[in-house]
């Protein structure tokens, strides 16, 4: 009864207002015009009604009032009681701004920065934004500051832009603190300090300003001058995710995905990248086709993986050109077509995708989709093994031993196995164990040889397994051990190779019924 009775009280005094200032206006006093057209702007003690709330500003406006002109200008510019008409508003906004009006001051900049009514000028963009941040307008101070950080319409100057971002993030301006949090980061016009742009950060975040959520998010994320704390990433993220930040929505998809912090939820990891992807997120669009073609918390469709992937790919997405590649190459939903597969990888390879600079390479080596081409299966090799990619190495090494190659060279051919099988790559090993073992292009060496066979044979080698029970059974490398031999001709022989159930045969006979024993009583103890 007690919010009854106030709330018909407030009613009444508004009402009482409304006649009071009404009466001032008719008499032609300009502030009560202007506050008259406030009213009808806001429904304040009279119905909301903007062609009323424009004429009672507009007779304060032709008095000289600067409020009332700025918000005619307001209401030309969002067609609110007039047609929409960015010319008129230039027209408010200026009249306005000329006698000082800070707010039309920076409106009229806004303008001429954006060609809005007016023919596009950064330099009276920068004019009316300097006139408004000398009063401390906030805005415009930003955008002063975004101005000498663009070099837009002024020279390029870091730390003017610094100067000008700060005295806005001072005065609480989100986008400006963010920016300032920005270059602390790079360094930019200030010294490098992370430290001071976590501080920046989390001012703009706790504004809600969805770019510093997400920076914030990501340092929490990494741990980044501050703890790392998945929970308080994932706080970070879904705030901004909330406003539409697609990066934001990508990142949480990913974090559902792996089960980073948070228990592994692949429906919430496909709602948060459907998210980013419908707002053009090429990464989401890219992780979408994945799941679709995998079949992952989704049916299997292959029709879906390709449009997701096609997607990412018309953007330039090098995973998505490389994934969609891969679709035509195999005939994944679609007719194999093998040169539109080499179109999508050489657009992936040609900014840096290792996968698919690999498969280039395997295409002009075999002639799959392209004519046989081993000088370009050798470039595209190279590039990929040059990022470490262990598969390259070893086809590189490949290339490089052939005597009828592009490019014949032993010693090229030597370091790629090297580095390929120094990454654990299988064939690589068991190569570099046959070079030790036959002197081939090093001095012949047992001991290196035993090693190379060891580590590919753990592999699960089948060659490197036999000749690594040859060596314990000659004890050519290492000390002759029957057992040792026997093992692992055993497994070479489960693994197919030719020849191991001969010399396992020979290595059992060698052993006492007790070795014999022993040693298949730990064959029966190995995985598989």
């Amino acid at each position: 009864m007690q919010t009854a009775n106030r709330s018909a009280a407030d009613a009444a005094h508004s009402s009482a207002e409304y006649l009071r200032v009404k009466a001032l206006a008719e008499r032609g006093v300009a502030n009560a015009q202007h506050s008259l057209g406030f009213m009808y702007c806001n429904g304040q003690g009279v119905a909301q009604d903007h062609a009323q709330a424009f004429a009672w500003y507009r007779l304060a406006a032709a008095q000289g009032l600067e409020q009332a002109q700025y918000n005619l200008g307001v209401m030309c510019q969002k067609g609110q009681g007039v047609g929409q008409s960015y010319e008129q508003a230039a027209h408010w906004y200026r009249l306005a701004a000329e006698q000082g009006y800070a707010a039309a001051q920076y409106n009229l900049g806004w303008l001429y920065a954006k060609g809005h009514g007016v023919a596009p000028s950064s330099a009276q963009a920068m004019h009316w934004f300097s006139k408004a941040a000398e009063q401390g307008d906030a805005g415009a101070q930003n955008n002063l500051g975004m101005m000498y950080d663009n070099g837009k319409g002024v020279p390029q100057d870091f730390g003017l832009a610094i100067a000008w971002y700060r005295k806005a993030a001072e005065q609480g301006h989100a986008r400006a603190q963010f920016k300032l949090g920005l270059r602390y980061d790079n360094g930019q016009g200030v010294a490098p300090d992370r430290q001071q742009g976590l501080v920046w950060f989390a001012k703009a975040a706790e504004q809600g300003y969805a770019p510093a959520q997400f920076n914030l998010a990501l340092r929490y994320d990494k741990g980044e001058n501050v703890a790392q704390d998945s929970q308080k990433a994932v706080l970070w993220y879904r705030r901004a995710a909330a406003q539409g930040h697609a990066s934001s929505q990508f990142n949480l998809g990913l974090i559902y995905d792996n089960g980073q912090g948070v228990p592994r939820d692949e429906a919430q990891a496909l709602d948060w990248y459907r998210q980013a992807a419908e707002q053009g997120h090429a990464g989401a669009q890219n992780n979408l086709g994945l799941h679709y073609e995998h079949g992952q918390g989704v049916a299997q469709d292959y029709g879906l993986a390709q449009q997701w992937y096609r997607k990412a790919a018309e953007q330039g997405f090098p995973a998505g050109q490389y994934h969609l590649g891969l679709l035509y190459d195999h005939g994944y939903g679609m007719a194999a077509d093998h040169q539109e597969a080499v179109f999508w990888y050489r657009k992936a390879a040609d900014q840096g995708h290792l996968r698919a600079q690999f498969d280039l390479g395997l295409r002009y080596d075999t002639g799959q989709g392209v004519p046989r081409d081993a000088a370009l299966a050798l470039a595209w090799y190279r590039r990929a093994a040059e990022q470490d990619y262990a598969a390259a190495q070893y086809m590189l090494a490949l290339l490089h031993d052939r005597d009828d190659g592009p490019a014949p060279d032993g010693a090229q051919a030597l370091a790629w196995y090297r580095k390929a099988a120094g990454q654990g790559h299988t064939l690589a090993q068991f190569t570099l164990g046959l070079r030790y073992d036959n002197g081939q292009g090093v001095p012949q060496d047992y001991a290196a040889a035993h090693a190379w066979y060891v580590k590919a044979a753990r592999q699960g080698h089948a060659r490197a397994q036999l000749n690594l029970g040859l060596m314990y059974a000659s004890g050519q490398g290492a000390p002759a051990d029957p057992v040792q031999a026997y093992l692992w001709l055993s497994m070479a022989d489960k693994n197919g190779a030719e020849g191991a159930a001969k010399f396992m045969r020979q290595a059992a006979a060698r052993m006492g019924a007790g070795e014999l024993a022993h040693a298949r009583q730990r064959l029966e103890l190995l995985p598989g």
